[in-house]
């Protein structure tokens, strides 16, 4: 035997009823909460900042990388290949 129960209710009804809370305010609060931070990060995001956030040392901190990511690159190709220091 089947039995089908066609229910017609918004979902606050059926929240309602089965004694669920009332949640849409705090949702409502988080979701302004979570747009303000991210209108504060869409501002704060300007080409200027970004490239000081990335690279704190400018283009001086990028070559200082570059000559870093070279010197592990070679010596893993020589591995009896001494580190100077």
């Amino acid at each position: 035997m089947k039995i089908t129960i066609d229910i017609d209710c918004t979902p606050q009804e059926a929240r309602a009823f089965l004694g669920l809370p009332h949640v849409e305010p705090m949702q409502a609060a988080l979701v302004a909460q979570m747009q303000e931070r991210l209108t504060q990060y869409l501002d704060a995001i300007e080409p200027d900042a970004l490239m000081s956030a990335w690279l704190p040392g400018g283009i001086k901190g990028l070559a200082e990388l570059q000559q870093q990511f070279w010197q592990q690159m070679t010596q893993m190709q020589d591995p009896g290949r001494k580190k100077k220091g």
